[in-house]
This record gives structure tokens, C-alpha cells and sequence, in this order.
């Protein structure tokens, strides 16, 4: 008994699940995930009749929205930080404005969200319609944010294609080619990930920009779209960090 207990615990996907959760993104896209599958959840059982349970996945999901804004209370910053970084980086510049515009965006998203959280908390105090307010400037930031993204990823999915294909053309088959032909399968090895990589991100943002647009009033769905949507975007976004943490190579697309 006490060896099956030891193989259980000592897992290595139970050591991952650990690493994964000590992160405090690894955290924050765990905790994402489960709130927008309780949302999901909440709105099928209240479209079944069934109040009480909705009400308990509702109050989850409500629980871990606060929870998240407490966890970010520091991402502004990073984000502030990001934006001087890429203002201070080379390349196309087309990729490096909407860089720095999403990564403003996002400063601004989640600084309006920490105030959301201190009036929550009753740290400080927003009558009604200000708090409303912040809630509508916040998700302003946040579809902005989502737009700079998508922008950027096609523009950089562009130019990787781009890149391919001129690595492609200039394939040879002289003597001295050959030799080097090792060299141009790593960068092509390199550039594939690239694109699919930005595919990846692609689509999450696909996903998540119906729910600014949402709670802006920008669109009619009802919460078990948006539930659907969030819950989906999360679980890649987790995947992708439980690679990304436990150095595990695997394709994304």
C-alpha cells in the first residue's frame, strides 16, 4: 500500500503539477481555467432549472475572479516594464508599436482591475456608477490589449512566412550547400516553431476577445459563450505554461 502511495505521490506528473502550481502564473491560468469552466457550468444548470447548483458555480466563479485580481496586483508594472523594453528594441516596426501598444494596453487593464479589487476588498471605497466606470475603462483596455495582439500576430506571422519562404528559395544543391544544409534545417526547424507559436497565441486571443466585448456591450452572446470561449483560451494558456515551466518540447498546433 505504502509503495502505490509512493509511485502516486512521486509521480512525475505530480511533480509537474506542483512546479506548475509554485508559479504564480502557473497559479493565476489554473485558477483562469476553473473560473470560466464555473461560468460555463453555472449558466448550463441555471438553463436546466436547477438555481441552487448555478448559484454555488456562480459564487466560484465570482470567488476566483477576486482572487486572480489579488494575485495581479503587481503585473501592471511588468507590463510598464515590457512596453519600455520593446520601445527600446530593433526590428519591424509595425510588430514593435503593437507591442508596446498591447503591453500599455495591459498596464492599463490591470491597473483599473487592482482598483476593482481594493473597492471589493472595501480597501477604498467607489460609489456605483465610478465603480462602473473603472469596470468599463478596464475591459476598454483589455479589448484594446486583445486588439494590439491579434495586429501583432498577423504582422509577425507575415514576415515569418516571408522568412520561410526565402529560406526555402535559397536552397541549393551546389557542393558547398550541402554542407550547410544542416544549418538551414535548424532554422527552419526554428522558424516553424515561431509560426506556431504565434498561431497559438492567435487563437487565444481569438477566444478571449469576446469577452471584453462582452462586458462592453459590444456584442450579445450569453455567459455559456463566453464560458466556452474562456475555458478553452485558458486551457491552452495553461498548456502552454506547463510546457514552458517543466522545459517540455512539444508542438502547440
Amino acid at each position: 500500500m505504502a509503495t502505490i502511495a509512493s509511485q502516486v505521490i512521486l509521480h512525475p506528473y505530480v511533480s509537474q503539477f506542483l512546479k506548475l502550481g509554485s508559479s504564480n502564473v502557473g497559479r493565476d491560468k489554473l485558477y483562469r481555467t476553473v473560473q470560466y469552466f464555473s461560468r460555463f457550468l453555472a449558466w448550463f444548470l441555471l438553463s436546466r432549472g436547477n438555481k441552487i447548483a448555478a448559484a454555488r458555480w456562480t459564487a466560484l466563479k465570482s470567488h476566483l475572479g477576486t482572487g486572480r485580481k489579488l494575485m495581479r496586483l503587481g503585473k501592471p508594472v511588468e507590463h510598464l516594464q515590457a512596453a519600455l523594453r520593446a520601445a527600446s528594441s530593433t526590428g519591424e516596426v509595425g510588430e514593435q508599436v503593437t507591442t508596446i501598444g498591447r503591453q500599455l494596453a495591459y498596464f492599463g487593464y490591470l491597473a483599473y482591475d487592482a482598483a476593482l479589487w481594493a473597492n471589493t476588498a472595501k480597501f477604498i471605497a467607489l460609489k456605483p456608477s465610478t465603480a462602473e466606470k473603472v469596470t468599463k475603462t478596464s475591459n476598454r483596455f483589455w479589448l484594446a490589449g486583445i486588439l494590439f495582439s491579434i495586429t501583432h500576430g498577423l504582422l509577425k506571422a507575415g514576415r515569418l512566412a516571408q522568412d520561410a519562404k526565402k529560406l526555402r528559395n535559397s536552397e541549393t544543391w551546389g557542393e558547398k550547400e550541402l554542407s550547410d544544409q544542416a544549418q538551414r534545417e535548424v532554422r527552419q526547424l526554428a522558424l516553424e516553431n515561431l509560426r506556431a507559436d504565434t498561431r497559438y497565441q492567435f487563437i487565444i486571443d481569438l477566444l478571449d476577445i469576446w469577452i471584453p466585448a462582452s462586458n462592453l456591450g459590444l456584442v450579445n452572446v450569453n455567459d455559456g459563450i463566453i464560458g466556452f470561449a474562456g475555458f478553452v483560451s485558458s486551457l491552452m494558456g495553461l498548456r502552454a505554461q506547463w510546457l514552458a515551466i517543466n522545459n517540455i518540447n512539444g508542438k502547440k498546433n
